[in-house]
């Protein structure tokens, strides 16, 4: 119980919110970019999944130089940093396809809407595993007391 207590603590404290906030910037302007292709590519021929897997890729690409470096600060090892992004994005891709899928396909929603409402489900749940899983920042080593 104190775990999670505290987990939920340090994700509301300061560097958090300036992490969010870095993190909605970041995101905000490579999603419009990106929606307003796959919008463009819909209009023209593609089919609304086609779409998203040729644009995923190319957005979680450009973002990831925004993320590592401006979001998260990370200085950690960037082999280590790419091969838990790519998993993140393979998780959030996932997500992306199942609600297009479910919603449009199954549920006959607009897919623009869709779309648009499976752009902040992922980006909510990317923030938490960029922030604990992909760019966490290991802990400080223990020198002893001082």
């Amino acid at each position: 119980m104190n775990d999670t207590k505290n987990k939920i603590l340090i994700f509301f404290e300061k560097s958090s919110q300036h992490q969010l906030f870095r993190y909605a910037v970041v995101g905000s302007l490579n999603n419009l970019r990106g929606y307003l292709t796959y919008l463009l590519l819909t209009w023209l021929w593609l089919d609304p999944k086609v779409a998203v897997s040729l644009m995923y890729p190319v957005g979680a690409a450009i973002a990831y130089l925004g993320h590592a470096r401006y979001t998260f600060s990370y200085n950690g090892v960037i082999s280590n940093g790419v091969i838990r992004y790519v998993i993140a994005h393979l998780i959030g891709y996932s997500i992306n396809i199942v609600i297009l899928y479910i919603m449009s396909d199954r549920l006959g929603y607009p897919h623009q809407l869709v779309q648009a409402f499976a752009i902040v489900v992922v980006a909510f749940i990317l923030f938490l595993m960029f922030r604990y899983f992909v760019f966490q920042t290991p802990p400080e080593p223990f020198h002893g007391i001082k």
